[in-house]
């Protein structure tokens, strides 16, 4: 039965009918005066760490930022702007070095101070790149493991995924030299005009080189990583809880809260009670359609909007319906991404240019936008790639995204009212997502932007170290040697011509992806805590942005 468009629209969130058990936050109340938070998340870590190469993921961007810090700063409350923070100034020596100054009296959580030696270790063989080896002029490659072992004195050897996330960060980078106790120089193979954004993004941290050579293994560091954060782990229980202690000696000033308990509580109903009981004060994921339930509740607020990450569909193209073009891009003509956001998402976030964001500035490409909605087309386009109706695998999680499962629903009645037959195929986690021993064929994924250029985002995630080619779902020749261009080209002009050309291929001549919408992150909260929403997936609970209201 073919649904009409109101009803595809339609799928309600259900009524808030389930009760939450009570222990949790009998065990997090507030005594002999001591401030505590807490926060109720869908998820902690999808791969069960607090180590930021090993969680490269949205949920894991919403707390790990309060435990380590990266080298340089990003106005996370603002537009996002480089800003002094463990590096107090920088400076190009030339277009293959970066030379950096510390921030002196950074404490770790451990007592040590932060000093130069710190931040060579975090960028070393041991810490981020295991046996590989820096790309030193052969343009974009593939970076291959052989599982050799890296010459160490004591602690933990990185993973191998570990290794080819740290190269996929920093493809090019050959050494970070020390100079002095508080001056580093990071030192590229090649050139490299992105050097001062690459060290804004998750997993470019500074942790404490004497508590990691002190760690039995790397699990157990990862666990409890040491850094200079405004929080320290306290404890950490996985798929149950994660408690943050203020760090007192944090270099920004002492947090106002004394304690941040981020509560996992899958169920977007539970976590909604559990607010209105006043057993929460921060709701995370909360849809648009729930608007109504939290502000008649008098006591808390609906917060958020558009941050820099989007929302994408990504195509296997060894899928032997997808590997003709044509049927991808269909696929992409078929979808109304606008009804989407204007019935989804209450019109609060957008329908991007792309794969890229605003924040690019100059490198964004003001004529590039996503296929557009045209049914006629994607019909017009089947017929020529000889599509018979062949079903084609959807797997989609249960709401990691917020609203994922909705939105599959009504895509794939977009899909079937053009022709196209697309089976949703409910899974538990991440691994099944990607497993190939069955046939693959769509996915959902988000892209955040790291950092204020195209390399942040196209080139890490979808070029030849990128996740998606690294899983063996997508390659395009042309593609990679691009990458190549934007990652290591000094001219600006010749590096948005290679951006736009990479936009044109992955978006329309051999489809990659397709972006539907940019991400928003909404937030249920105390009216009475006076907190700021960052446009991206921080939650922010420094000094400054948790005081309580007077109103």
């Amino acid at each position: 039965m073919k649904l009409s468009r109101r009803e595809m629209l339609g799928f309600s969130a259900g009524l808030l009918t389930a009760m939450i058990s009570p222990a949790w936050a009998q065990a997090t109340k507030n005594t002999n005066g001591k401030r505590i938070l807490r926060v109720a998340v869908p998820a902690l870590a999808n791969n069960g760490t607090l180590a930021t190469l090993r969680e490269q993921s949205n949920v894991g961007r919403r707390i790990l930022p309060s435990i380590v810090e990266p080298v340089i700063a990003t106005d996370v409350l603002g537009d996002l702007s480089l800003k002094p923070g463990i590096a107090q100034s920088w400076r190009r020596i030339n277009d293959r070095v970066l030379e950096l100054t510390l921030r002196q009296g950074v404490i770790f959580h451990n007592g040590d101070e932060l000093t130069a030696e710190d931040v060579a270790f975090s960028f070393g063989p041991q810490v981020m790149f295991g046996n590989t080896q820096p790309n030193r002029g052969e343009g974009a490659k593939t970076i291959r493991l052989d599982g050799g072992k890296v010459s160490k004195t004591r602690g933990p050897q990185c993973p191998p995924e570990v290794a080819a996330v740290g190269r996929r960060l920093w493809p090019s980078l050959e050494a970070v030299k020390v100079i002095d106790k508080y001056t580093v120089q990071f030192v590229n193979a090649i050139p490299d005009p992105t050097l001062e954004g690459r060290l804004t993004r998750i997993g470019c941290e500074v942790i404490s080189k004497r508590h990691y050579e002190q760690a039995n293994d790397w699990q157990a560091w990862a666990a409890a990583p040491v850094g200079t954060g405004p929080y320290k782990v306290k404890e950490f229980k996985k798929d149950q809880h994660l408690i943050l202690e203020r760090h007192e000696q944090y270099w920004g000033g002492a947090a106002e809260l004394e304690e941040v308990h981020f509560v996992e509580v899958p169920e977007l109903a539970s976590r909604l009670n559990g607010m209105l009981a006043d057993e929460y004060d921060f709701a995370t994921d909360i849809p648009t359609d729930q608007i109504k339930t939290v502000e008649q509740s008098g006591k808390l607020e609906f917060v958020g909007g558009p941050i820099q990450n989007h929302q994408l569909t990504c195509f296997d193209k060894t899928h032997p319906v997808l590997k003709d073009p044509r049927v991808r891009l269909a696929l992409a003509h078929a979808i109304d991404r606008q009804m989407i956001v204007d019935m989804m998402w209450d019109g609060r976030t957008v329908v991007p240019k792309g794969l890229q964001f605003e924040f690019y500035g100059p490198m964004l490409v003001t004529e590039h936008s996503t296929p557009a909605y045209d049914p006629e087309k994607a019909k017009a386009l089947l017929k020529e790639a000889g599509y018979k109706g062949e079903t084609i695998p959807y797997r989609v999680l249960n709401n990691y995204y917020t609203g994922q499962v909705q939105k599959a629903q009504i895509m794939v009645e977009m899909w079937r009212a053009v022709g196209v037959n697309v089976a949703i195929q409910m899974v538990e986690n991440w691994s099944q997502i990607y497993d190939k021993s069955t046939q693959r064929g769509i996915r959902d994924w988000s892209n955040s932007a790291g950092f204020n250029d195209p390399v942040s985002s196209l080139v890490q995630q979808h070029g030849p170290n990128g996740q998606q080619q690294q899983m063996g779902e997508w390659s395009n020749e042309e593609f990679n040697q691009l990458s190549g261009v934007l990652e290591n080209s000094s001219d600006p002009q010749e590096r948005k011509r290679a951006f736009a050309r990479m936009l044109q291929i992955a978006e329309y001549e051999d489809p990659a992806y397709m972006v539907v919408h940019q991400t928003a992150a909404f937030y249920a909260k105390r009216k009475d805590i006076n907190w700021k929403w960052s446009p991206t997936f921080y939650m922010d609970f420094r000094k400054g942005n948790t005081s309580e209201s007077t109103a």
